[in-house]
């Protein structure tokens, strides 16, 4: 997450509720600054301003992450007439939040557009003989349909997306689990156990120590 702010007081306040809402947080005041961020990092969703120090932030949207896909963009800045809203969309942001704001309101709109682009994500994603189909929500092993329940689809769905880095419990129960429901602290544990016996032999999903689980590209 990258938030890109000159209001040193407001910018430090997102990055450091987004932080406390699990989302790994940068901060930049410049449209120089986050253009160098942007070239050397990945980032999920962008959070920015459009008075900045350099020029408009919409700016940003179509030199993004080095030619790369774009992360979505949300908005927030104090211009909110229908004309700023309008050319903010045509420019190619996903939403538009304007100050002043509710915090609360923020995370759950950045919330939505990361999973807004876990959603449009590649339609198969495949480990050795583990196959995930997306569009059909299937996943076969070694040619067998499995029947998965909604969290374990989705679990091991993550772990496929990120297949050879190891994916934290904090990042699955992000993913997997609604925000507005609060999930026992060894549920990712219980599902993982569930997602190994129906996967079988040899087991494709590895536990990280002290971080989560892996699964190997």
């Amino acid at each position: 997450m990258l938030v890109i702010d000159d209001d040193d007081g407001l910018r430090e306040s997102v990055v450091a509720s987004l932080r406390v809402s699990g989302f790994a947080t940068d901060g930049a005041a410049t449209l120089p600054a986050a253009q160098g961020l942007l070239d050397s990092h990945h980032y999920d969703c962008l959070v920015l301003d459009r008075m900045l120090p350099g020029g408009d932030g919409l700016g940003l949207l179509g030199k993004r992450d080095g030619g790369s896909s774009r992360p979505p963009a949300l908005v927030l800045t104090a211009r909110d007439s229908i004309r700023d809203r309008v050319e903010g969309f045509e420019r190619g942001a996903e939403d538009y939040l304007v100050k002043p704001f509710a915090m609360a309101e923020l995370i759950a709109r950045v919330r939505r557009l990361c999973r807004r682009r876990d959603a449009i994500a590649a339609p198969t994603l495949r480990a050795g003989d583990l196959e995930l189909d997306a569009a059909r929500r299937e996943v076969r092993r070694g040619g067998v349909l499995l029947s998965l329940t909604a969290k374990e689809y989705a679990v091991l769905e993550l772990l496929l997306s990120r297949a050879g880095a190891a994916v934290s419990r904090e990042a699955l129960v992000e993913h997997c689990w609604d925000e507005l429901t609060v999930p026992m602290s060894n549920a990712v544990d219980v599902v993982v156990s569930q997602l190994r016996r129906k996967l079988g032999d040899p087991p494709p999903i590895a536990t990280v120590r002290s971080v989560g689980y892996r699964i190997d590209a």
